[in-house]
């Protein structure tokens, strides 16, 4: 993959969560059709990506949440609207999300897909890559 204008960093934050923001930003290039086929590919509820976790952990369907953001507003206005209409995780639940989420693929269940994303990418052990979101930011050039 190579840099998208516009897409965010999964280490952007919103009311102190990591990764909503570019998961609001992946819906809105989407729409105007300036998101590549690979995010494509990983879009909305498809189990394990995630946006399905993101969704999940929110209490909220994926497709309201691209009905919403696609209606206009910030991504605050957006994330208000999913804590009316999913729930208002905790100051502690989300400490849990963003440790969760800045650390997949780092000695768990996710670091043989996280192996092959590297391999298949071209980057080697020296990139010193251990997570996804190391992973999305580098393949992204940031």
């Amino acid at each position: 993959m190579a840099h998208v204008p516009g897409l965010l960093s999964p280490y952007d934050r919103t009311g102190g969560m990591v990764y909503f923001p570019r998961m609001l930003s992946k819906i809105r290039l989407h729409a105007e059709g300036k998101l590549p086929q690979d995010y494509v590919d990983f879009l909305g509820a498809k189990e394990n990506t995630f946006d399905w976790r993101c969704s999940l952990f929110l209490g909220v369907d994926y497709g309201a949440v691209v009905e919403r953001t696609l209606q206009g507003g910030s991504d605050e206005d957006v994330l208000e609207w999913v804590f009316l209409n999913g729930r208002r995780p905790t100051p502690q639940d989300i400490d849990l999300w963003n440790g969760f989420m800045t650390k997949r693929g780092w000695k768990d269940e996710a670091s043989d897909r996280l192996r092959f994303r590297c391999e298949e990418a071209g980057f080697g052990p020296e990139a010193g890559i251990e997570t996804m979101f190391q992973f999305l930011d580098a393949d992204e050039g940031r």
